[in-house]
Formats: structure tokens, sequence, C-alpha cells
């Protein structure tokens, strides 16, 4: 009798999917691929072919990374509810042809439209926004071949009506700018190589006929991005030339990311005097050149900022308090502010201070306390040292900062002042870990703790620790070696040599790995250049914990010559449920059975790009991580093996799964070899960016830029 009455009260609490209500289920399905959405779930039932069909879920359709999706998915998808459509976010989408680009035409109602990384015609382009008139939003790639001339009336007639315009140029070219007459926010990013194929120098020179460009006095945001390059930066002289005859009044954001120097023009400096003297912008980035010796920013009004980027600038703590911090009316609405490379900046005088010195804590609590709203802030690429002698921590000052979601520090900045090398004890001073090539760790010798005990007393006097136990709402971590320089660097004009790491990151190890597992809501995770891993055991803490994590980029962990966390590396993947994307780069790392055995459970992941200049990879092992992970999409890796080697692997990758993966990318290559450039110019502009080359990601833009 009583197994009766638990089994009849068992099914009176089970709940059918479809009795829930129509709020919760529409919750539910907006996290579902719009293509799965239209042409699977909507065939379940007449409820659920309701709720499909609702304007939340199909008015804004994003196929950006949704690498399933095929071209007769996608077709079908424009077909069945195109003219409901009002967003449609293809970036990114380079697997698709273009007879199925050419399906958006059905979505007559577009608002907003990007078709960045697929590949358009200027004819194409022409055909498709003739039919779209109420456009106010687009984003796409310009290619050599581009000719604003074939643009047909309808198209431009179109194009006077958008307000927002994102370009990416590969070619110089205006693109379609001449004809966005009234343009409320501009987006450059300048992809054009300095030499063609053939190996010809190309010219910054833009064609003939392309140079009326008209004012654009409702302009309120301009942003121009550029990869390294002499080109990209001839091209955008003329960009800026144009809005230096008569600044726009609008104008609130002005961004400009150049990797090194940007030459000062008659024209630019024209541009900077108008725009201090008539606009109030909410968010700066500008090149380090025009910075640095100059009263620019002292000239310079701020309304209600909330995005400044001075990356690489020679600002000191002094320079920072005065002409950002006192230049601003109100800093309470800072949310992002990026000080990388800004090796001065929490000193209060540079003069005669080398970089590795101590900060002075008084200008990081005086940033802190005016910029309470903090959300996203990068200190990378610095010796930012704290000690006793200087005032706080600067961990202790950043716990301050309840709202930070993004955060991007040095190594060395997270060693407790009172673990400093000439206080440490004789036993644990001698056990630094060595960063030269094949040394070896002294066995049976460790420098962190090796029971419970000693574990709480590092919990108990960490202040990266404690500050990480008040940080848990952070989703984004950088600890970046402030010496590390990557072998496949983003923003940087060419591979350079990496410095020794500073002597106080030796200082953090598994320990310190271990306190990053107490940010339970932690999504993207990079580490870079920390010799004092030993076994990386913190890093087990960190799977076992950060069930959110997504994004992972490991660099030279440990010594250089000798890869120890291998082991704690495969039980930390096994634990990695959500893991989409994996960087990882190791001098002498050797990809082996074992390796892939533990990433193929890694089951969401899609994205992978290891790069060991002298490590070696196993065909079979990944020919067998690549059957068992069905999801994985991009496979990146470039090491020591010879180039035979390497291309027998890639097409053995792409023979065996291309047909059911149709946005595979497979780069397989030797590292050094001298014609890795131009294999690199054909991996599709969004990996590239986001994984397979390396950068500082947190405040890198402003958040919101463009989706």
């Amino acid at each position: 009798m009583t197994e009766m009455l638990s089994e009849e009260s068992r099914e009176e609490s089970s709940i059918s999917p479809t009795e829930l209500s129509d709020e919760i289920l529409l919750h539910i399905l907006s996290y579902i691929p719009s293509t799965d959405l239209i042409l699977n779930v909507r065939r379940v039932c007449r409820k659920l072919e309701s709720l499909c069909l609702d304007k939340s879920l199909i008015q804004r359709v994003l196929l950006r990374k949704e690498y399933q999706a095929s071209d007769e998915h996608v077709k079908q998808l424009l077909r069945e509810i195109g003219r409901e459509i009002h967003v449609l976010d293809m970036s990114g989408c380079y697997w698709l042809s273009s007879l199925t680009i050419d399906h958006v035409t059905r979505c007559k109602n577009l608002v907003k439209l990007s078709l960045s990384g697929c590949n358009l015609t200027s004819i194409r382009l022409s055909k498709m926004l003739s039919d779209l008139q109420n456009l106010r939003s687009l984003a796409i790639d310009v290619y050599p071949g581009f000719d604003a001339g074939q643009l047909s009336s309808e198209c431009k007639a179109t194009l006077s009506c958008v307000l927002e315009l994102k370009q990416t140029l590969f070619t110089p070219s205006y693109g379609v700018v001449p004809c966005c007459t009234s343009l409320e926010k501009l987006l450059l990013y300048f992809e054009i190589f300095d030499r063609t194929r053939d190996g010809d120098l190309m010219s910054g020179q833009l064609m003939v006929g392309e140079s009326n460009v008209p004012h654009y006095q409702n302009l309120r945001l301009f942003y121009a991005r550029l990869a390294p390059g002499y080109v990209n930066q001839e091209v955008v002289r003329l960009y800026l030339a144009v809005l230096s005859d008569r600044t726009p009044e609008n104008l609130r954001a002005f961004l400009i990311s150049v990797p090194g120097s940007l030459a000062e023009s008659g024209a630019i400096k024209n541009l900077l005097d108008c725009m201090a003297r008539n606009v109030s912008l909410d968010a700066l980035q500008l090149p380090k050149s025009w910075i640095n010796g100059s009263s620019l920013l002292q000239n310079m009004k701020f309304s209600q900022p909330f995005y400044f980027s001075f990356s690489r600038c020679m600002l000191s703590g002094r320079q920072l308090i005065q002409r950002v911090i006192n230049g601003g009316k109100d800093l309470r609405s800072l949310v992002s502010l990026n000080l990388s490379g800004c090796i001065h900046c929490l000193a209060l005088d540079s003069l005669f201070r080398k970089a590795e010195d101590d900060i002075d804590s008084s200008v990081l609590e005086t940033l802190v306390a005016s910029c309470p709203k903090l959300k996203h802030l990068n200190l990378s690429a610095a010796h930012h040292h704290s000690s006793e002698s200087m005032g706080k921590h600067l961990c202790q000052l950043l716990s301050r900062l309840g709202h930070l979601r993004s955060l991007s520090l040095p190594v060395c900045a997270v060693v407790d002042a009172t673990r400093n090398a000439d206080k440490l004890p004789s036993q644990t001073a001698a056990t630094v870990v060595p960063c030269g090539f094949g040394k070896k760790v002294r066995i049976g010798v460790q420098s962190y703790p090796r029971n419970v005990s000693e574990q709480e007393n590092v919990k108990l006097s960490s202040v990266f620790w404690k500050f990480l136990e008040k940080s848990l709402f952070l989703e984004n971590l950088e600890l970046l070696g402030s010496n590390f320089s990557s072998a496949m660097p983003r923003n940087e004009p060419a591979i350079r040599n990496s410095l020794p790491p500073c002597g106080r990151s030796q200082q953090v190890g598994d320990a310190e790995l271990a306190a990053i597992s107490q940010l339970t809501f932690l999504r993207n995770l990079s580490l870079a250049q920390l010799p004092g891993v030993l076994t990386g055991s913190g890093l087990i803490s960190i799977g076992l914990k950060c069930q959110q994590l997504q994004t992972l980029s490991l660099a030279n962990l440990g010594m250089m010559g000798n890869v120890v966390y291998m082991s704690a590396l495969c039980e930390m993947l096994k634990h990695c449920k959500q893991l989409k994307d994996l960087r990882l780069e190791q001098p002498y790392f050797t990809a082996n059975s074992q390796f892939f055995q533990a990433l193929s459970q890694c089951c969401s992941l899609q994205r992978l790009c290891m790069v060991s200049r002298s490590g070696s990879l196993q065909p079979d092992a990944v020919m067998a991580f690549m059957a068992s992970c069905h999801k994985v999409v991009v496979c990146h890796m470039f090491t020591n093996d010879t180039l035979s080697a390497c291309r027998n692997l890639q097409q053995s990758i792409l023979r065996s799964f291309q047909v059911h993966r149709p946005a595979l990318n497979v780069v397989i290559f030797p590292l050094l070899h001298e014609g890795l450039t131009d294999v690199i110019r054909d991996v599709p502009i969004m990996h590239l960016d986001e994984i397979t080359l390396f950068k500082s990601r947190v405040a890198e833009e402003p958040p919101n830029l463009w989706w």
C-alpha cells in the first residue's frame, strides 16, 4: 500500500515541461539556437509551435558562433521567419556560401544587420541593401576589388539612412562610408597587409573618386582599431583628415587603438585641438605617442565618462590624478579603465624611478575612491609591486571595488609584501624556481603547502586570497607576467624574444592558483608566465569549483624546459564541462594521448589553439580527439613538427570531419616556418582575434561597443 501511495505521489508531482507557464518556457527557449528553435523544437507540439514564433524570440536572430548552422539550415530559417526578423547577426559566419547570404533579402524589416566575416562583393551588397529600406545599422567587410561605383541608387538611398556602420578593411578603401551621410556611430577595423600575396608592396593611397567623404555632423562615436602595419596607419590618417576639417560637435566617444606609435600629423593635431575646444567626451582612447609628453589630457573635457584607455602611455600617478581624475567632473560613472603597460601610473613621480620599484598606494587609493562603479580594470604589462612602507597592498585596495567583473593584473602585483625574497626563510628562498631552459626542479623540495594546515595558513595570510574572497562575482581574470611576450602576439609589430619573468612572480604558484577557485562565477581565465607553478595542483581546484569556466588560456607555466603540470592539467580538464575555448602555449609541450584523452571529456569544447615552439603532436591522438569531440570546429596547432607531418595531419582532419562540421577551420603548421604569415592571413578574423593570437582582453574596448 505504501509503495502504491509513493508511486501515486510521484506521478502527481511530475510536471511535463509544456505545463510550465509561457513566461518560463519563453525564457528557456531563448537559450536555444534559432535554427534549432525554428526547425526542430517548433515541430514538437502546438504549444511550442506558438511559443517558438513569439516576437521576443524571432525578431532578434543571432547566428554568430552557431557553428552547426549549415547553409540549408540558414536558408530554411530565413525562408520561414525572414519577414519577422528585425536584428540579424551573421558576423563570423565565414562558412556560409554567397547563395545563403543572398537569402538575407527576405528579411524586409531588418533594422540591424551584421555580415562581418562574410564574403560580400560590391554587386551582391548592392542588390541586398536595395531591398532593406528600413536598415539603420550595418556591419560588413571590405575586400580587394570592392568598388563603390557598382552600388545602385536604391542601395545608396538605404545607406544614406544608416546610423551605425562597422567596416573591417582588408584593402585600402573608404568602403560604403561616403554613402552613409547620417552616421552617428562609425567603427573601423584596419586589417590591411603591407604586402600582397605575391610579395608586392601595398599602397595606402585610396582610390580616386572616393575621397569626397562628407562631413559627419551627427557623429557621436568614432572608433578605429589597427592591426600592425604601415599601410593601416597610412589609411587611417586619410579617414582622420576628413574629421579634422570640421569636428562633429556631438562627438562623445573618440577611440583609436594602435599597436606601437602613430605619428601626429598637422591634420591630426588640428583635430585634437578642435576636440579640446568644442566637444565633451564620454569615452577616450588615443595612441601613446599623442599623449606622452603633451598637455592633451589636461585640455580635454569630459562629461560623464564611462571608458578610458591609456594603454602603454608614460603617465605618472601624479598626471593620472591631476589630468584624468581631477579633469573629469564626475568619474563615478566610469565603468572601464585600461592602464595596461602604463609602467609609472601607480607612482606619484616617475622621475628617477625604475619600472620595478614599489608603487605608491595613494594613487590607486585615489583612483578606487573616485571610480566606485568600475567593472573592468586592466593593470597588466607593468611591475606593480606593493610594499609595507608605501601603504596598503594593491589587492587590499582593489577589494573595495564591489562592482568589479573583469580584472587583468601582472603576476608580480599579487605577491604579499611580507613574502619578498629577501624576507623568505632560508629553506623556502632556496627553492625559487629557475626560469632558464632545461633546468630541473629540485626533487622533494616544495615552496608551497604540502598539507591542509599549511594550505589554511596561506588562506589566512595571503592578501590575494582575501581579495578574491571578497570578489566572488569576478567573471574575467587575467594574471599575466609583466615581461611576458607570446610567440604569437596580436598587437605587437613582430615576434620578439621574451624577457625573464619578474623575480617576484616566482613567489606566485599553486597556492595562488587554488585561490582563484573561489570565483564560482568565473567564465574567462588567462594565466601567463608563472614560473612559480610546480605541480599545477591549483588548476585542479579551479576545474572542480569554477564550473562556469568557458575560456581558458594558459601560457608558460612553471619551468620553460619541462611541463611539470601535465598531470594536473589533465585532471582539471576532466571537470571543465562548460569549457568552449582552450588556448595553450608552452615551449616544450608534447600533446600526447594522455592530454587528448583528458581534453575529450570537455564535452562543450569548440575551439582549440596550441602554440609550442619546441613541442610535438601525436597524430593518432589528435584524430581520436576530433572524432570524440563533435563540437570542435577550430583546431589550430603550431609546433616544432615538420611541414610534411603538419600538412598530412591537417588534410586528414579536414577529410574526416569537414562534411559534418560546416564551420571546421584547421591550421596545423610549424611555428618557426617562414610561411607562417601567409597561413595566418587565411584564418577567419574572428578566430584570429579571439583565440589564435595572444592579447589581454580586459577593458580592450568599451562595453557593448557594437552589440
